[in-house]
């Protein structure tokens, strides 16, 4: 049978070095006490670990190599850009020229008014809305 060889861990030396380093930095205390009772740390809080005992001269270069491989290794995760807003409603600037023309001649055509103030209000102009708008443009013709 194979026994196995206990793991060394490289996390939680370094861990106890910064806190013997520094014992009242509250980032070093808290990475510590997350280490303890999750077992692992994201890769952020590993590069601060990783600056934090760069400072420490007694520490072995060994332990500092192995802690930069270990977020070498873990991916980087980076946010998309957001996509670029789109109106809900997009104006028909056929529609809008044509009702133009028709208050051009009669400006107090109270329907073509109507259907303007819903065209100005982003409002959909439904297909009878439409048709009879054309019908009233071949009338001024």
């Amino acid at each position: 049978m194979q026994q196995n060889k206990p793991k060394l861990d490289i996390i939680n030396m370094l861990l106890e070095d910064c806190i013997m380093a520094y014992p009242i930095s509250s980032f070093v205390i808290s990475i510590y006490k997350q280490y303890q009772q999750r077992g692992w740390l994201s890769k952020k809080q590993l590069q601060g670990l990783y600056g934090k005992a760069s400072k420490i001269n007694g520490v072995l270069p060994g332990r500092l190599a192995a802690l930069e491989s270990i977020i070498k290794k873990m991916p980087t995760r980076e946010k998309s850009e957001l996509p670029e807003i789109k109106p809900m409603f997009e104006k028909d600037e056929v529609t809008g020229k044509i009702i133009e023309e028709i208050l051009s001649k009669y400006p107090q055509h109270k329907r073509v008014l109507f259907l303007k103030a819903k065209y100005d209000n982003n409002e959909t102009l439904s297909s009878s809305d439409i048709s009879e708008l054309k019908k009233f443009k071949q009338v001024l013709k």
